[in-house]
C-alpha cells in the first residue's frame, strides 16, 4: 500500500490525516527501519509493507470502535508500538500506556515517542502478568488493545485485569481467531467479560482475512488474576 493509497483508504472510512499526521508516519517508517537494523523489531521491512499491514492494519481498529474521544488506553505487548502508536498519531487526544516484556523495544518506543512529539505517553517495561497486579494500573484503562501477541484464551487474562468496568477490551487477530473464540468463551467470562460483537474484514490488496473481537469489561477481574508470569501461557483458562 503506497502512501497515496493509504491516505485515500482512510478518508473513505472516515479517518483524515493531516499534513503533520502524514509526516509522522513516514518518520515512524525511516525510525522502524533505520532501528530494525539493529535489532529485531519486525520481519516487515519494505515502505508499502509496513504501510498496509502495521499502519493501515492498526488504524483498522478505529474503522469499528469510537476513538474520537479522549480515551486511557493500554497497549499490551505492542513490540513496535502496534496499533496503540498509529491510533496516536490518528488520534492525538488519547492517552497512551504501552507495556512490553523487552527493554530493547521500549527502548525504541520512547525514542520515537521524542521524535514523533507525541505526548501523554507512557511506556513499561513489564511483564503483563505482573503489570496487570499493580494497583496502580490495574483496572484503569477504558480500552486495552493487544494485536499478535498470544491466543484468546492467554491473552485475555493478561488484557482484561487492565480494563476498568465499563471499559473495551480490542483483540485484534489474524485467520486463526476463528479456532480460538470457542476455547476462549470460558476465559473472558470467568475474568469479568462479556462478548459484544466480532468483525471480520479482508486487508486491502493481500486480502487476508482480520478479526477485532470487542469484549465489554461488565463486572471485576477476580484478584487471582493474572496468574504469574509464564502460568496463563502454559495453563489457560479452560
Amino acid at each position: 500500500m503506497d502512501k497515496q493509497t493509504f491516505q485515500q483508504s482512510l478518508n473513505e472510512r472516515g479517518i483524515e490525516l493531516n499534513q503533520k499526521q502524514l509526516k509522522q508516519f513516514d518518520q515512524y517508517y525511516q525510525m522502524l527501519v533505520g532501528w530494525n537494523n539493529k535489532m529485531n523489531l519486525t520481519s516487515i521491512t519494505d515502505e508499502e509493507g509496513v504501510y498496509l499491514k502495521h499502519f493501515f492494519d492498526s488504524l483498522s481498529a478505529a474503522f469499528y470502535y469510537d476513538f474520537n474521544k479522549p480515551l486511557k488506553v493500554c497497549d499490551v505487548g505492542a513490540g513496535a508500538g502496534f496499533p496503540s502508536l498509529p491510533l496516536k498519531i490518528a488520534f492525538p487526544q488519547l492517552q497512551i500506556t504501552i507495556v512490553d516484556s523487552l527493554k530493547k523495544r521500549v527502548t525504541f518506543l520512547n525514542e520515537l515517542a521524542d521524535q514523533l512529539d507525541l505526548e501523554h505517553v507512557a511506556f513499561y517495561h513489564d511483564r503483563a502478568e505482573t503489570f496487570g497486579k499493580n494497583k496502580a494500573f490495574r483496572e484503569q484503562f477504558d480500552v486495552v488493545t493487544a494485536r499478535a501477541v498470544a491466543r484468546m484464551s492467554v491473552l485475555s487474562e493478561l488484557c482484561l485485569p487492565l480494563v476498568k468496568v465499563g471499559g473495551t477490551f480490542l483483540a485484534m487477530k489474524g485467520a486463526q481467531f476463528q479456532e480460538e473464540e470457542k476455547e476462549a468463551e470460558k476465559a473472558v467470562q470467568q475474568l469479568g467479560g462479556e462478548w459484544k460483537r466480532i468483525y471480520d474484514f479482508q486487508l486491502p490488496e493481500e486480502d487476508s482475512k482480520r478479526y477485532i473481537a470487542e469484549i465489554d469489561k461488565v463486572t471485576q477481574t477476580p484478584k487471582r488474576f493474572p496468574r504469574k508470569p509464564g502460568t496463563p501461557n502454559k495453563n489457560p483458562i479452560t
